[in-house]
């Protein structure tokens, strides 16, 4: 309860009270800092980038970017949201310095259609097969090694889309594209995504 008889959740009495000692330079503001969301924020590095060192620098440097920037937080956003959204920028700065990578050509993985809309060649059926922890660990080796085939162009966009849970606006905002561009990055890179692990689950329809 504020003097005003407000009442503020608990988590943004928290959040208010560490913003105030990171702006009043009350020590050990920043290690509670990094204590609560560096672990998140490494981890949305380290699976765009896949490299443990580019990951741990670019959140060194989102740190020091959201230091930097604590006078314009306004907290109309988490505080955790607004430092993953920094986060993000500061991987894909690092990302454009050293060029897009992967620059395979997608079409290949792209379903082909026929003059009447339909599937040019008959889908695959996948099997619910993967019903044991081994198998679904498998599984999700493959997928991430597949995901690590596609271009960045659109490996990024799925990333941000379907495990950080970004919306298509804020990934439009991230890379810099217009909203349905995102859109259409996330949707093939999800077909390509099929069809590389299809082998791996399907048997004929």
């Amino acid at each position: 309860m504020t003097r005003t008889g407000i009442r503020y959740p608990g988590h943004v009495l928290e959040e208010r009270t560490l913003l105030d000692g990171l702006r009043e330079g009350v020590p050990h503001a920043f290690e509670e800092l990094v204590r609560k969301h560096a672990g998140r924020m490494r981890a949305t590095a380290l699976r765009l980038l896949t490299n443990e060192t580019d990951a741990e620098d670019a959140v060194q440097d989102a740190f020091l970017s959201a230091l930097r920037s604590l006078g314009t937080f306004d907290g109309r956003a988490k505080l955790g949201t607004w430092l993953h959204r920094i986060t993000i920028n500061a991987v894909m700065m690092r990302l454009r310095a050293r060029g897009v990578r992967n620059e395979t050509a997608l079409d290949s993985h792209l379903p082909e259609f026929g003059e009447n809309g339909t599937f040019a060649a008959a889908q695959m059926r996948w099997h619910e097969g993967a019903d044991t922890p081994a198998l679904r660990d498998d599984l999700c080796r493959r997928v991430r090694s597949h995901i690590e085939e596609l271009p960045d162009n659109y490996r990024i966009p799925l990333i941000l889309r379907d495990l950080d849970e970004l919306s298509h606006r804020e990934i439009a905002e991230a890379l810099d594209v217009s909203e349905n561009a995102a859109k259409l990055r996330v949707h093939r890179a999800r077909q390509a995504l099929r069809d590389l692990i299809e082998p791996h689950l399907a048997e004929p329809a």
